[in-house]
């Protein structure tokens, strides 16, 4: 299974815009939004190309393929635009494994505040807006980083993951950071 991750959009439509079409390129069989979708939040700036309606437009075209979880800069009134769910604090996938994918956005459960995970299982999450890609004891943790916000100056980064592996690239490509689980 092969799945594209991107988290912190607050709303950006030329970051959305070029991500999509990293997706569309990618093969992956769903997008994996881990909250901050369409409000750019009190505590960051306005992004340029701030618009929120025009950017959940190009997401509902994704909505039968998009699996979402709220953020803290999410609301009810953003849900109203948006033709998928997305005001769940988590969700969960079954890898090919058997193991666990914990989405979430990171406010809730983080690395400091870990869900209840099986031995293996990985942590996703947004939030922080730095990529992460690690063993944190017994679980994973994979963090995307954001397309609008990056923190860190690591550059605007979607994540990855293919066959047991998480990567992290810019969105000019690069690879970024790369680890199997």
């Amino acid at each position: 299974m092969k799945l594209f991750f991107i988290s912190d959009l607050h709303g950006c439509l030329p970051a959305t815009q070029h991500v999509l079409n990293l997706f569309e390129q990618s093969d992956a069989a769903h997008l994996i939004l881990l909250g901050d979708v369409l409000n750019h939040g009190p505590r960051n700036p306005i992004p340029a190309g701030y618009n929120p309606a025009e950017v959940a437009k190009l997401l509902n075209q994704y909505k039968t393929r998009i699996i979402a979880v709220r953020g803290n800069c999410d609301s009810e009134v953003d849900q109203m635009l948006l033709d998928f769910p997305m005001m769940a604090e988590y969700s969960i996938l079954l890898l090919e494994n058997g193991k666990k994918l914990f989405l979430t956005h990171g406010h809730h459960y983080n690395q400091q505040r870990m869900p209840n995970l099986n031995i293996g299982d990985v942590l996703c999450h947004g939030h922080t807006h730095i990529i992460q890609a690690d063993w944190a004891g017994e679980q994973f943790i994979f963090n995307p980083g954001s397309i609008t916000f990056p923190r860190n100056n690591e550059g605007a980064s979607y994540g990855m993951y293919d066959d047991g592996v998480f990567t992290i690239y810019s969105l000019e490509g690069e690879c970024l950071l790369t680890s199997e689980i």
